[in-house]
């Protein structure tokens, strides 16, 4: 499979209707038993969340956001589709963010109407999406397994970043072998300016000391629990494609992933 070649000092591929995709999320969330909440972030800004509960008894807490980027269309995309199909688990308490740059996705611009990157604010807390976001967090209890869906349109093939401070089985390789059947996986040596310790798989500094513009992950190491994973779609193949490894890279992750040993009461 070869890139198109279309992105040049930026993103030029599809761009999708923001508006559309949550609309559509409505129904689909309904018939899956999602409950949704949305928050006016600004005026006319306004951000939908959603979660579903999983049954009585201890339970796995999910997390997932996309669309942070609004020139990363395949996200929110991702997510729809795995709502459509109900492919996240029912035994887990699962939390979701479909979109958190809706005047970006409209423009199809990384940065939000005030030109912020909100992906480098959760340390400053400048924008209103960012602090509606973290409002809502603050209700969400600790979160096992976090998987944040973007895109890079640099990118020759996936790849993501895992934080893992506390050493809990990885799933990085679990989730670029599958992504691999789908979409070419990235594989520089040095990707984003960090250097790779496998084929599609960074391992950052977990210091936020280190890059005080924090991205979300960030915030949730320090606030909400220590097992994330960026997943990064390359945007200069069709979008289908994109939202194929987003949804396989998900796919893969829930399903490797185990629920923590409660604690004896």
């Amino acid at each position: 499979m070869q890139r198109l070649g279309r992105n040049r000092d930026g993103y030029h591929g599809e761009r999708v209707d923001v508006g559309e995709i949550l609309r559509d999320l409505l129904p689909a969330a309904t018939a899956a038993e999602w409950r949704m909440e949305t928050r006016e972030a600004a005026p006319g800004r306004p951000l939908t969340f959603l979660h579903r509960p999983a049954p009585d008894g201890p339970r796995r807490h999910l997390y997932l956001s996309a669309g942070i980027h609004g020139d990363e269309p395949a996200g929110p995309l991702a997510l729809l589709e795995l709502i459509r199909s109900d492919a996240l688990p029912r035994d887990a308490h699962v939390w979701l963010c479909p979109c958190l740059n809706p005047t970006g996705g409209r423009r199809s611009t990384r940065h939000n109407d005030d030109g912020l990157d909100l992906n480098r604010d959760y340390n400053h807390l400048r924008s209103p999406e960012v602090r509606s976001h973290i409002d809502w967090l603050r209700g969400v209890p600790s979160i096992d397994l976090a998987l944040l869906l973007h895109e890079d349109w640099e990118a020759d093939g996936f790849y993501l970043y895992e934080l893992n401070p506390a050493g809990s089985p990885s799933l990085a390789s679990t989730i670029v072998d599958a992504v691999a059947a789908v979409c070419p996986i990235e594989r520089a040596a040095v990707v984003d300016g960090r250097p790779t310790t496998a084929p599609g798989i960074i391992r950052p500094s977990d210091d936020p000391l280190e890059r005080p513009d924090w991205p979300e992950a960030f915030w949730l190491l320090q606030h909400h629990g220590p097992l994330s994973y960026t997943l990064e779609a390359p945007s200069d193949y069709p979008l289908a494609t994109r939202v194929a490894a987003l949804v396989t890279a998900v796919r893969a992750a829930v399903g490797a992933h185990v629920r923590p040993v409660e604690n004896p009461a």
